[in-house]
């Protein structure tokens, strides 16, 4: 009997992500720029929800797919991002403002408009709700434009800072029991991640009345302990842009995957808690 698997042109792997709703959903992997580094980064959007992909292996371990046995026991996993981390550059970028100029107002799809990022445009339909919480928003004939607003911007950062503080306390007593300073710096050291150091990054720090050499500093070594212990992930296992639906999923640009973050061996639920906003590697 012919495997299931047998004319597949690459090996199977394993994804856990979120199911589409209704018989016909299908969700998208969008090929976006990373908001902190600026490369180019896969992201699943799905009803509504935009996903980082990840990537697990242990040192030893296979899968038993059906009749098939998948010798690379590693794992692809999804995990939810706040667009606005996403959207903040292209927002902060299409303002234009300069010195005490405060910048121009732009309807979404200009915003959105980015050469050689078709993927962008798969957003429309959340960028306007989510965008509101840090833009102003002025509406003419029906039509609304946007503003990034600095103060809104702030007042959102913060409310992400505490509320991964609190999250971060029910984590267990050894983190309930660290002190509030701590537990900013670890906080922050998560928003870091999609944050761009100049110039919300810095002044988010100074608003917390936090050292960002400090927290720039912590976070290097945290990734290079952490990269010290990863081993390559294999090439044909990263995802490209494309519908995904039905377990399928096609290829619409040539240029190569950027690599989803890798994470080996077992780790604690504090660095679970940490790589679920870290971009790709």
């Amino acid at each position: 009997m012919a495997s299931w698997c047998e004319n597949m042109a690459l090996p199977p792997r394993v994804l856990i992500g979120p199911r589409a709703s209704g018989a016909n959903g299908q969700g998208s992997i969008l090929s976006l720029r990373h908001p902190k580094l600026e490369e180019e980064t896969q992201y699943l959007f799905i009803d509504g929800g935009l996903h980082e992909f990840n990537w697990f292996k242990e040192c030893y371990g296979s899968w038993f797919l059906g009749d098939y046995v998948c010798e690379d026991g590693s794992v692809y996993y999804c995990t939810l991002v706040d667009p606005i981390f996403v959207l903040l550059p292209l927002f902060e970028a299409a303002r234009m403002s300069s010195g005490k100029d405060l910048g121009k107002f732009r309807q979404l799809d200009e915003i959105l408009y980015i050469e050689g990022y078709p993927g962008y445009q798969h957003l429309m339909s959340i960028a306007g709700n989510h965008m509101e919480l840090v833009c102003e928003v002025k509406e003419v004939a029906n039509m609304k434009f946007f503003r990034l607003d600095e103060t809104k911007v702030l007042t959102w950062l913060c409310c992400k800072v505490h509320s991964i503080k609190e999250a971060i306390t029910k984590l267990g007593k050894n983190y309930a029991a660290q002190g509030e300073r701590e537990l900013l710096k670890e906080a922050v050291q998560i928003i870091r991640e999609n944050l761009r150091d100049e110039p919300w990054l810095t002044v988010l720090c100074k608003k917390l009345q936090l050292d960002i050499n400090e927290i720039n500093d912590t976070a290097k070594s945290n990734e290079a302990s952490f990269c010290a212990d990863s081993s390559p992930m294999p090439a044909p296992a990263r995802p490209s842009e494309g519908s995904v639906g039905n377990g399928s999923a096609k290829s619409s640009k040539g240029r190569p995957a950027k690599k989803p973050k890798i994470e080996v061996g077992s780790k604690n639920i504090k660095d679970m808690f940490r790589r679920v906003t870290r971009n790709g590697k």
